[in-house]
């Protein structure tokens, strides 16, 4: 999982879009109320608090990598008001937990991690007999159209010198392997399929503000002074290829992984 300076903030004003999928992910939990759950990628904490909201009788735990999101989602989510709800500062690939959780949840996070074994290796030993995992990620194909811009940038002769070396830093998964990985963790796959998501920004500033705070392995790699100047010719570029459709709204084309297992 690369490690990015990420800001926190800036990141919740340009992420309704992972949001509003979290939300629908969510629903398909068919939560009852007691559960104890485990939210794997946390981030900023907002959904985790909207999953905490519908466990009255329940609590949830979100585990980030990121000190900076977790200071932010403590921050936002106070235990004294939120006492069903919890923060930890850890890794996906080494869940330091134990058969405490009847439910396991990962909403656009795990696609930050190349190989998954480790991850599901975790999520098995931090499940208790029985739970439910449900998890949502950037499958194969995902953002095909920013991918394709960025890999011609890289290439060109006033960037390339800043990715020596570089190798695409997504993991961007198919059911296929998904199931045998599932079955090597000890968990049953019930659904595992690729969703076509169209995420859509209503003008080029909210598309810059989306490349800018969720495609840093790419632009942590160019020099601070020059980044702005990098998502600029990122966006002119995709604009080319995909412009706004007749109202000025500006699609990009998503696929999401959707994973239903239980231990």
């Amino acid at each position: 999982m690369p490690r990015c300076d990420w800001d926190a903030a800036d990141y919740e004003r340009h992420s309704s879009a992972q949001r509003q999928w979290a939300r629908e992910l969510i629903d398909k939990l068919d939560l009852r109320g007691g559960e104890a759950l485990l939210d794997v990628g946390c981030g900023d904490g907002k959904v985790t608090a909207e999953i905490a909201a519908r466990l009255p009788a329940g609590f949830v735990v979100g585990i980030d990598n990121s000190e900076e999101m977790i200071a932010l989602a403590r921050s936002r989510f106070p235990a004294a008001a939120h006492p069903n709800l919890s923060f930890v500062l850890g890794d996906a690939r080494s869940l330091p937990f134990r058969d405490g959780f009847s439910a396991v949840f990962s909403n656009a996070v795990l696609h930050w991690v190349r190989d998954h074994r480790p991850v599901l290796s975790g999520i098995f030993g931090s499940a208790r007999p029985g739970a439910r995992i449900t998890l949502s990620m950037g499958g194969r194909g995902n953002a095909g159209g920013i991918v394709a811009v960025l890999d011609d940038m890289l290439l060109a002769q006033e960037w390339r010198a800043h990715f020596d070396g570089f190798t695409m830093p997504y993991g961007f998964h198919g059911p296929e392997e998904y199931r045998l990985w599932l079955r090597e963790a000890g968990l049953t796959a019930r659904r595992a399929g690729l969703i076509d998501k169209d995420m859509t920004y209503a003008d080029r500033a909210s598309l810059e503000g989306w490349v800018r705070t969720t495609w840093l392995p790419y632009t942590q790699r160019v020099p601070a002074e020059r980044r702005d100047e990098f998502v600029v010719r990122l966006v002119d570029r995709y604009l080319e290829r995909h412009p706004p459709d007749e109202r000025g709204v500006i699609h990009v084309h998503m696929v999401r992984l959707e994973i239903e297992a239980v231990k």
